[in-house]
């Protein structure tokens, strides 16, 4: 699936999730388990409701926060602890990494408060390490950050796109106190992105809007390794808090699907290449990790291999979509010990794969389907197997969910 965002309002962290389960409410439970996650520390209930601003339908993404929260009166109508307008990032990241979140979901999370860590940090002259999160740090931020991981784990889309994102203008309240529109944080982020100047003023973009856009879509914004031709298969609608003079304020997504063909898709890809041989294999397999969640890798991997000296040492390959390349290559220094790496743009073929949820007794189970000149098969995603404890139980969920996955495509091909 390929997923392009629309601004015509704006983007904020509660639009994006809004708009997505407007167009694919399935994973709606996915969304409110994941943020039953954070109860221990972030204690919200969620709710996806219906809104019509007398111009539109769609949802809206609203949050209540529990257990002693107020809701505080600032710009970005979030919540904040008694005696505490502060959110160390720090302890932020603690409880991400430790709370019962996917693997996947976390680091995405992660990945996306990472951006808004160093834009704060570049904004306010601190290491990102040590910022400490205002608004953005309430407990409905980490919820819609969360959220949105969740919906990027759970769509796996192979291409996010935006359209320009509208600068807005005036002044905004913060615990800073007055700042412009766009906000600093929101600025740096923006850095490199196409934006649009409306004339319409207001905060457009909240600094979470445009970390997750950042985050997706990459600092060219560039549609390099979309498909031309492509199915129109789902649209959604997610509204802001705010009203807009003259435009109604939301976010649509649109969800296509490549035409299929089983003669196999060309595209240009980026493949990075370096070799390890100082860090060590725990650390190593920790920074390959976060580094496979990076939206523009598609993959990484490792063989042994003999350096000077005879030295026993690591081989790396990272195969990255090419509008995401200078990203991928910062991560590759960022995660490993290289100081250098090779980089060479390849064309490769792929056949049209699709990916298809299925039930199993209540669980869901996500497989991929490929066409291939032969006829289609189908490959159930691990991660979803894996929870059966048990090769037994793990073999006839995974061939179960193959099959049923077959019957499913089959059938929304004849209905096509």
């Amino acid at each position: 699936m390929e997923i392009h965002l629309d601004m015509l309002g704006g983007m904020a962290g509660d639009m994006f999730i809004a708009a997505m389960l407007d167009a694919l409410p399935q994973h709606e439970p996915r969304v409110n388990a994941a943020i039953a996650c954070l109860a221990e520390h972030f204690p919200v209930a969620p709710a996806l409701v219906a809104h019509c601003d007398g111009i539109i339908r769609g949802r809206k993404f609203l949050v209540a926060a529990l257990n002693g929260y107020t809701p505080v009166a600032s710009s970005f109508q979030l919540y904040q602890v008694r005696g505490h307008e502060h959110s160390s990032w720090k302890v932020i990241r603690t409880r991400l990494r430790d709370s019962a979140l996917s693997e996947p979901i976390r680091e995405h999370a992660i990945g996306i408060f990472d951006l808004l860590a160093e834009a704060e940090g570049h904004v306010h002259g601190v290491d990102p390490n040590e910022v400490s999160f205002h608004e953005v740090g309430a407990v409905d931020s980490v919820a819609d950050i969360v959220g949105a991981a969740a919906i990027i784990d759970a769509v796996s889309a192979s291409a996010w796109t935006a359209s320009a994102a509208p600068l807005g203008s005036g002044r905004v309240r913060s615990a800073h106190g007055l700042l412009p529109v766009p906000a600093p944080a929101t600025t740096r982020l923006l850095m490199d992105m196409e934006t649009l100047d409306d004339g319409i003023a207001g905060e457009r973009v909240t600094p979470t809007g445009a970390a997750i856009l950042r985050y997706l879509c990459g600092p060219q914004n560039s549609r390099h390794g979309v498909s031309s031709v492509r199915k129109l298969v789902g649209a959604g609608v997610g509204f802001g808090t705010r009203e807009l003079r003259g435009i109604s304020n939301h976010l649509r997504v649109l969800c296509f699907e490549k035409t299929r063909s089983t003669a196999g898709e060309h595209r240009e890809i980026s493949v990075l290449e370096f070799e390890i041989d100082d860090q060590s294999g725990e650390d190593l397999a920790a920074g390959l990790d976060r580094l496979r969640t990076h939206p523009g890798v598609l993959d990484v991997t490792q063989s042994c291999a003999y350096g000077k000296k005879g030295r026993m040492m690591t081989h790396l390959q990272v195969l990255a979509r090419q509008a995401h390349t200078q990203a991928v290559i910062e991560g590759c220094f960022r995660e490993t010990t290289t100081i250098g790496l090779r980089c060479r743009t390849v064309k490769a073929i792929g056949l049209d794969r699709t990916i298809e949820e299925v039930q199993i007794d209540g669980q869901h189970v996500r497989v991929k389907v490929v066409d291939r000149p032969g006829g289609k098969t189908a490959k159930a995603e691990s991660d979803d197997v894996s929870r059966h404890a048990d090769h037994t139980g793990r073999s006839a969920l995974r061939n179960r969910a193959q099959r049923l996955a077959l019957r499913k495509n089959k059938a929304e091909q004849e209905n096509a």
